[in-house]
């Protein structure tokens, strides 16, 4: 990739990025729980989009050894509040981190969007501030290691929550987890047979 493509490149990434991390603020600012679902789902497939670009690079190589100090991390505890008040009741999720060595994973939505932001906002900080190399490492890196597997996971929750609501199912164990949803989404409960 010449020095150009990169430059292009971190300029679409950031984009994104930055897309994502507006996107999920306003939506947990607005904390309506029913479009909440739809929107997340919305939203983590764009940036998974850029995670798999990011991906299917060859490594970046950052110019410094050490990771260069572009300040403190975002405070994003309030935004981690916002989002586990507004999707109470599906917030708590499980998952396979590792398909490979498959232990079960117990996680809330919440928790795993305020590490996805996390990770984001550094890369973007590092952007912000002229490192395009260091951002699009750091991008990389995180997205491979954390926020590209916790973001895969949130997707399938919040998408197992469209699909309670929308399929509704006959197994008396997910009546519980259909009736949240149904609440979650603003639907009107199915009848079962």
């Amino acid at each position: 990739m010449t020095e150009t493509d990169e430059k292009v490149f971190g300029e679409q990434i950031a984009d994104s990025v930055e897309s994502f991390l507006l996107a999920l603020r306003a939506i947990a600012r607005e904390g309506n729980g029913a479009q909440a679902v739809s929107l997340l789902l919305l939203e983590i497939s764009q940036v998974l989009l850029a995670g798999a670009r990011m991906g299917a690079q060859n490594d970046f190589t950052p110019r410094e050894e050490f990771q260069p100090d572009v300040g403190p991390e975002a405070d994003i505890d309030d935004l981690r509040l916002r989002l586990a008040e507004m999707l109470e009741g599906v917030d708590d999720y499980s998952f396979v981190f590792d398909p490979y060595v498959p232990e079960v994973v117990v996680s809330r939505l919440s928790d795993d969007l305020a590490s996805i932001a996390i990770d984001l906002e550094n890369g973007l900080r590092h952007y912000r501030a002229g490192n395009v190399d260091e951002a699009l490492w750091w991008w990389q890196f995180s997205y491979v290691n954390n926020w590209g597997n916790l973001a895969g996971a949130a997707l399938n929750a919040l998408l197992t929550v469209v699909a309670h609501d929308r399929f509704d199912t006959d197994f008396e164990a997910d009546a519980d987890a259909v009736a949240v949803a149904d609440e979650m989404l603003g639907s009107a409960p199915v009848a079962r047979p």
